[in-house]
């Protein structure tokens, strides 16, 4: 990326209006009326206002890119079983008889826990295969079961019933359902120019235990052009930097992911190896918490095993104010998703117990007591547009101290980090890295509306990958 390029009449944050002179991928200059060089790019961005470009530090691309070509199944889209019932009626109808087909995003309000006699029910002649929307859970019909050969397969996410049957309900088994089904690559270039539409120049890619080969993969298309931004992705530590060139640094390793879950948490010295595995290679840990429990066991296992710079909490669901000191004193950053709160309030209230509600998901409070805190969407758990997530973040929710709720620019500058320093907020100067989002409208109109806000330019290392 050594191409030139003059951004003009871009607006500071102190309202100067001038002009952007990017050069080998960082910024070179910047002033009023800058003449254009020879051969050198220019756009003309009307006053907009410049800011870093955006960096989700949570989502997972191969997963949302494979919405594309997948039933949607949850609220508000799906709300009862009679939808669920005809969504899935008229899925089938459409598809070739024995064609696979793949859901996403559903949530037992719709119509209770799946198992596969419920889906033979509803899809009788298609293999399917359902997602949950927390992402931990897939269920399958019989012919699914079969034709992965799940009924054979002695993993213990295989949920079975009291006399040995597997009844079709999957926990935490991606990779082996990923190889156990046949698909085509999702199109992630698809997915990387709608970001690119709203100013993402980066992500953290969070899927947890990606093999060697698919680092590379992903490291591949990075190279091809097919993803423009930067993609910071976790990594086991046995992981090695890919072969592939990666364009030039935009493909990264991250932290090591650790997921919990509460019937089936690591014993506490075995959670310590894990943790002390990562260390010792000098990758963090990005440890999965959701719950009380989660969190209370990863203090616990982090104190025993030593925290190390860029450790971190994903998510931070459920943390009460005991433990805020902890993570203030440990510099221990959380990840959070500010648009869950919004996006499934009806969830909440009716699943979330009073005691509990407080705690759950807190932005404000975590900041006013010094907890490092960036964001990122969770897509496709979560809707991929960061906008909404800083939207969520900034306005009122029912039922919901108001003492969470931050500022536009608190939200903004939570998505303004790099993947391995979430919490330094860019700066727009001379020698920082061009990675770039102009966008036109007033900022603060996002707290009233996450579309008000239109990107004119998002730039990746000083070359445009959207102009509006």
């Amino acid at each position: 990326m050594d191409n030139s390029l003059l951004i003009r009449n871009a607006t500071l944050s102190d309202g100067r209006v001038v002009d952007i002179r990017c050069s080998a991928g960082r910024i070179d200059e910047i002033g009023a009326s800058l003449g254009r060089r020879l051969d050198e790019d220019d756009i003309d961005v009307g006053t907009g206002r410049v800011l870093p470009g955006l960096h989700d530090h949570h989502i997972h691309l191969r997963s949302l890119a494979a919405t594309a070509h997948s039933i949607r199944l949850g609220p508000p889209t799906v709300p009862d079983a009679a939808a669920l019932r005809r969504v899935l009626a008229g899925a089938a109808q459409a598809a070739p008889s024995g064609t696979w087909l793949r859901a996403f995003g559903y949530h037992e309000s719709v119509a209770g826990p799946l198992t596969r006699d419920e889906l033979d029910e509803l899809v009788p002649n298609h293999p399917i295969r359902v997602q949950h929307r927390s992402g931990a859970l897939w269920m399958l019909n019989s012919p699914a079961c079969r034709a992965a050969g799940v009924d054979e397969c002695t993993s213990p996410g295989v949920e079975r019933d009291a006399t040995g049957r597997a009844v079709g309900r999957l926990w935490r088994m991606d990779s082996w359902l990923g190889d156990a089904v046949p698909s085509t690559p999702p199109d992630l270039g698809e997915v990387c120019r709608r970001a690119a539409v709203r100013g993402v120049t980066g992500f953290t890619d969070a899927t947890p235990d990606l093999t060697q080969a698919a680092i590379e993969d992903l490291a591949g298309v990075v190279e091809s052009g097919q993803i423009r931004q930067r993609v910071h992705c976790m990594a086991r530590p046995t992981i090695t930097a890919p072969t592939v060139p990666a364009a030039t640094g935009r493909f990264t390793l991250g932290p090591t992911k650790i997921l919990l879950d509460d019937d089936r948490l690591p014993d506490l010295d075995e959670f310590v190896g894990i943790i002390r595995e990562a260390h010792r290679v000098g990758r963090p840990v990005a440890v999965h918490c959701v719950t009380r429990v989660q969190l209370i066991l990863t203090m616990a296992a982090l104190d025993t095993a030593g925290v190390i710079d860029g450790d971190r909490v994903e998510h931070g669901a459920i943390i009460p104010p005991e433990c805020f000191d902890w993570l203030r004193e440990h510099r221990i950053t959380v990840i959070t998703q500010p648009n869950f709160p919004l996006e499934r309030a009806d969830q909440y209230a009716a699943e979330v117990p009073p005691t509990e509600t407080p705690d759950l998901w807190r932005l404000g409070t975590l900041r006013d007591a010094g907890v490092a805190v960036a964001a990122g969407t969770d897509a496709p758990f979560g809707d991929p547009d960061p906008w909404k997530a800083i939207h969520a973040a900034a306005v009122d929710h029912s039922g919901r101290d108001p003492r969470e709720k931050v500022g536009v620019d608190v939200a903004l500058g939570m998505f303004a980090g790099t993947g391995d320093d979430p919490l330094t907020t860019r700066r727009i100067e001379p020698g920082a890295v061009a990675d770039l989002a102009v966008v036109r409208g007033e900022i603060d109109s996002v707290r009233n509306d996450p579309d008000s806000v239109e990107v004119a330019a998002t730039v990746v290392g000083g070359v445009p990958i959207h102009l509006g």
